[in-house]
């Protein structure tokens, strides 16, 4: 450990169990109480016992509610009328709206200009009023902090403030009573304020249980936080609800105290968790809510044999996007293909490799010529031939039969 961790770890936490059981009350009736299911399907797969605690079921389907209302239930009269205002674009907007108007509190959400308008018309429809400002998150954060003192308002901060972090916490009070035998909880970080409520609830309740951070690689802020790195933080991730630059105060020094390790992982193993989570157990989520799978998928062998707990923190995901997830993890699995076949520029020559597509029994979804932008002779030309197949060995089939009939053919890789 080193000193930073030391003086860290010597500081009073901000957040005790005794808040998180009072948030419980407090927020009981109003937010879902989620269930926590085994997945027996997963289980095999990766070699361990695996819970799913399914937060994308709340009604702004993700746990963000859980914080903002016990925030919002914690205000004065006079903050209540005058209202509270947040930056965010996505989940904690959301759970800030929806339960503002529930409780009659007005709430002002600053989202960045490139906010993408479903987003946006997804806040307004809860009844928040939207400030378009800035080009990045930062921007919009900045307007609000002073918006919040020209106007009077409170600001409500997504991660860094104990009432939040409190309310996130009921999380893990929610899992481990439904699931005691659960001895490992992998939790997304971005800011932060999940894993510190959850991980300050479940060491109260179960002393020796391991507690893992996960977050993406584009963005290991608490990562690098925590292992004394500095490590690129920028890119465009499909977990945009963890791509914080920089993890809180309070948090950190939660993280610190708590985690038994913080791991990052790929967007293609986020990419495979999203699909896999759809594909077994009939649920949507977005890319943040699959991070903990997706830990699971790249470190198998550091969960062997655990009962671990996985939070679907949410299942706000735009439905171009997961259209796009769904089909690159059927190209990568063989069962979606791109095959570029060199053929000569002759009657009949389509026909010929079209009988063996049929001859193995292989669907061809489209068809693409091209014969002036490439470098093949004159009187070649190179046809890129999507088509469906039942799986990788199928596809290797195919392969085989093209090249034993004397085509030249290379799949067209996804990235």
């Amino acid at each position: 450990m080193n000193t930073l961790s030391k003086i860290e770890g010597a500081l009073p936490l901000p957040v005790t169990v005794d808040d998180i059981l009072a948030a419980r009350v407090r927020i009981s009736g109003a937010v879902v109480h989620t269930p926590t299911l085994i997945s027996q399907t997963l289980s095999t797969m990766l070699g361990c016992k695996v819970y799913l605690k399914f937060e994308n079921l709340q009604f702004t389907a993700a746990y963000k509610e859980r914080g903002a209302l016990n925030r919002l239930l914690q205000l004065g009269e006079d903050a209540k009328r005058t209202g509270v205002i947040a930056a965010s674009a996505g989940n904690h907007a959301q759970g800030l709206a929806y339960h503002g108007r529930r409780l009659g509190v007005p709430v002002t959400i600053v989202m960045p200009k490139t906010t993408p308008t479903v987003k946006v018309t997804q806040t307004q429809g809860h009844g928040a009023t939207v400030v378009l400002h800035g080009e990045k998150f930062d921007d919009a954060n900045a307007y609000a902090r002073q918006l919040a003192k020209d106007q009077g308002l409170t600001f409500v901060h997504p991660f860094d403030e104990p009432d939040i972090i409190a309310g996130q916490g009921t999380v893990a009070l929610e899992m481990l009573e439904d699931a005691p035998e659960i001895d490992t909880l992998i939790i997304p970080i971005g800011g932060g304020g999940l894993f510190s409520g959850m991980a300050t609830a479940a060491k109260a309740m179960k002393p020796d249980i391991c507690v893992y951070g996960v977050q993406a690689d584009l963005y290991p802020s608490m990562y690098s936080h925590i292992k004394g790195a500095n490590l690129p933080c920028d890119g465009d991730t499909l977990a945009e609800g963890i791509a914080v630059k920089e993890p809180g105060e309070l948090t950190r020094r939660i993280v610190e105290r708590f985690a038994d390790d913080v791991l990052l992982v790929s967007e293609r193993d986020l990419e495979e968790a999203v699909s896999l989570l759809l594909q077994i157990e009939k649920t949507v989520v977005e890319g943040a809510g699959a991070a903990g799978l997706a830990a699971l998928l790249t470190h198998k062998e550091l969960f062997a044999g655990r009962n671990v707990g996985l939070v679907l923190t949410g299942g706000n995901i735009d439905t171009r996007l997961l259209a796009n997830v769904l089909l690159r993890d059927l190209a990568r699995s063989g069962r979606l293909a791109r095959l570029r076949i060199i053929l000569q520029d002759r009657p009949g020559a389509l026909f010929h490799v079209a009988r063996i597509f049929d001859q193995e029994a292989v669907n061809i979804l489209e068809l693409s010529h091209q014969r002036i932008f490439t470098n093949l002779p004159a009187k070649g030309l190179s046809l890129d031939v999507e088509c469906e197949t039942r799986d990788g060995a199928h596809l290797d089939r195919l392969l085989a039969a093209l090249r034993e009939a004397g085509y030249e053919v290379a799949p067209i890789e996804v990235a």
